[in-house]
């Protein structure tokens, strides 16, 4: 199994940064991709951005130019700098992982909350 700690939600201005760490630890050897969804009150949970194990990134339309995630494989930690930030982007920002095997093979952290003020 493993476990899923999200950092550096909070407030921020718009048009400003801000930066989300997620560390994975436990059976994190067997990772294939991790990334992050975003859900707002009403709203389904959406995909923002995704990294596999081979460095290879994904973004939803809404972020590409304003967002990045990186991968730290020795720390076992994917972090997300938002750059550009705007009212909309604001949610809680969920980290997920997808671990190379047949069972058990998705998991979740708590959120964090990012608050984008106009």
């Amino acid at each position: 199994q493993v476990q899923l700690v999200e950092s550096g939600g909070g407030f921020v201005q718009a048009g400003g940064s801000l930066r989300l760490s997620c560390a994975a630890s436990g059976s994190t050897s067997t990772i294939n991709i991790m990334g992050w969804y975003r859900q707002t009150p009403g709203k389904q949970r959406e995909l923002v951005t995704t990294i596999t194990i081979g460095g290879t990134t994904n973004y939803a339309d809404s972020v590409k130019g304003r967002f990045t995630i990186s991968r730290d494989t020795a720390k076992n930690t994917v972090n997300l700098e938002m750059s550009s930030l705007r009212p909309e982007d604001t949610a809680v920002y969920y980290c997920h992982v997808k671990l190379s095997r047949v069972w058990l093979n998705t998991y979740w952290g708590q959120g964090t909350q990012v608050t984008v003020s106009s």
